[in-house]
């Protein structure tokens, strides 16, 4: 493996007791409004390090041309590499492969019928071929309790977890 593919050394363990949060990786993005001076409809998403670079838009489905990359679509792609990252590391202090499991996220943007304004709905889809449900399950709710965008997430946005046999 590459030093570039190397897995994290991240613990599962509860050996924090600090009184805030401790910092092991912070990044900003900048997200500034394009031509039409607002960042959902024309914008531009870079991150401080040059890494993430890229144009934001509406999707089709909300008038737009579908074209760019949109908030939900970023969302989705963080919170799916988090979740896949964190059920990763349990499979394997379980000695079972993870090369098997993907993540599928849905974010639905919509309106919410308490308030009237926009909300989301978050929905997981987890295949791990070949891994019995009675032996996954306690893996998606140890997962779950470590991926911080999950834990985001199941604070204040419904987040079911399903397991695709």
């Amino acid at each position: 493996m590459s030093e570039h593919n190397q897995v994290p050394n991240l613990s599962t363990e509860k050996d924090f007791d600090g009184t805030s949060l401790c910092a092991i990786y912070t990044t900003t993005v900048t997200v500034s409004g394009g031509i039409a001076e607002h960042g959902r409809a024309s914008g531009r998403a870079r991150s401080a390090d040059g890494v993430l670079d890229l144009s934001l838009g509406i999707p089709a489905e909300l008038g737009g041309d579908g074209q760019e990359a949109n908030p939900e679509q970023l969302f989705a792609a963080g919170l799916g590499a988090c979740f896949h990252g964190a059920l990763s590391l349990v499979a394997r202090q379980a000695a079972l492969d993870p090369a098997g499991i993907s993540v599928d996220v849905t974010v639905a943007f919509g309106r919410d019928p308490e308030d009237g304004g926009y909300g989301l709905r978050v929905d997981l889809a987890v295949k791990w071929p070949g891994v019995a449900p009675e032996i996954a399950a306690p893996l998606l709710e140890k997962a779950d309790s470590l991926c911080p965008y999950t834990r985001m997430a199941w604070q204040g946005t419904s987040t079911p977890i399903t397991l695709i046999p």
